[in-house]
């Protein structure tokens, strides 16, 4: 992933090298929830109402800890995991949209955990037991009844499970739009990219302008996965969510931007709480416009401290046609 990193960064770098001045709004931070046990399930991210032709590659980086057991189970995740999501939306009227994600996701022992223990002491927050363990070693693990559901290795690099949407406007102003969208059983289980089933969401997408320069948008929706078909089969349960952000330009090129996203949990009942409690994300960033690119940039941490990563930093590049 530090070859996809570099490269990407060179290319971005590039093409706004060459680009004119902004036009427009570009939509919620590209941002979805990276925990391991989520991240193969439909799991959703913020998005415009608005239809559009656009091209995206976002790049994605989290630091996930999570040793906890229970009676039954033994959730053992200590990681950081690497996703470039490839997004491509086309526009086949004024209110009618098709788009395909291919995400690659890579599971690694990382780089962070001195990082994060500074940023723990620094700010008060508890480490959740992070400090017992070596620095920056690998561990992905879930038993059930003593039984093994998955393990991961560290180091694999892989195609994740492949989505498909479709967006049709209903009202414009303001701005709102229903999405249906399905998740191709692409990844595999076995390597922690996918679950090995087929997945189904929907979703109302609303967006208002409050100004010429603050935007709102807001999110919510249902999702059912499948099976996690993995050593041992899991029943996923079906889950709702909800997330709202807002854009604001400071300058005619520049925006900064804050959202909140919580979901139901999606794993049957495990008596962790860490697992069980509903997972809400919050993130800040900000967005650079060039012409028809943008580049962003956010930081995403997790406040309820469950079933999301500690922290996760992303980078994104969007170009409209």
């Amino acid at each position: 992933m530090k070859y996809f990193a570099s490269s990407l960064l060179t290319i971005l770098l590039m093409i706004f090298a060459f680009s004119s001045p902004a036009s427009s709004f570009d939509g919620p931070l590209q941002v979805k929830n990276q925990f391991p046990l989520c991240i193969y399930v439909n799991t959703p991210y913020l998005e415009s109402a608005s239809v559009e032709n656009s091209f995206s590659a976002s790049l994605s980086h989290s630091s996930v800890y999570m040793v906890r057991d229970s009676f039954r189970w033994s959730v053992q995740l200590d990681m950081e995991i690497s996703e470039l999501d490839i997004r491509y939306r086309k526009k086949i009227n004024d209110s009618l949209e098709f788009g395909i994600d291919v995400p690659v996701l890579s599971f690694n022992s990382g780089f962070m955990d001195n990082f994060l223990e500074s940023y723990h002491k620094a700010f008060g927050f508890p480490d959740y037991g992070r400090s017992d363990r070596p620095d920056n070693e690998f561990l992905y693990e879930v038993r059930r009844n003593g039984e093994l559901i998955l393990k991961v290795k560290a180091g694999d690099t892989g195609i994740g499970d492949i989505r498909l949407t479709a967006k049709k406007v209903i009202l414009n102003s303001p701005a709102m739009s229903l999405m249906a969208s399905i998740e191709l059983p692409t990844g595999k289980t076995s390597r922690g990219f996918g679950n090995g089933s087929f997945d189904a969401g929907v979703a109302v997408l609303i967006e208002q302008e409050l100004s010429k320069k603050i935007k709102t948008y807001f999110n919510a929706g249902a999702v059912i996965p499948g099976d996690l078909k993995a050593e041992k089969t899991v029943k996923l349960k079906n889950f709702v969510y909800a997330g709202t952000g807002l854009e604001a330009f400071l300058w005619d090129n520049l925006s900064i931007l804050g959202q909140i996203y919580a979901q139901s949990s999606v794993f049957p009942k495990t008596k962790i709480s860490t697992i069980d409690r509903t997972p809400v994300i919050l993130t800040l960033g900000g967005r650079y416009y060039s012409g028809k690119s943008s580049l962003e940039f956010s930081f995403t941490e997790d406040p309820n401290t469950s079933g999301a990563p500690d922290l996760t930093f992303g980078l994104s590049y969007k170009r409209r046609f």
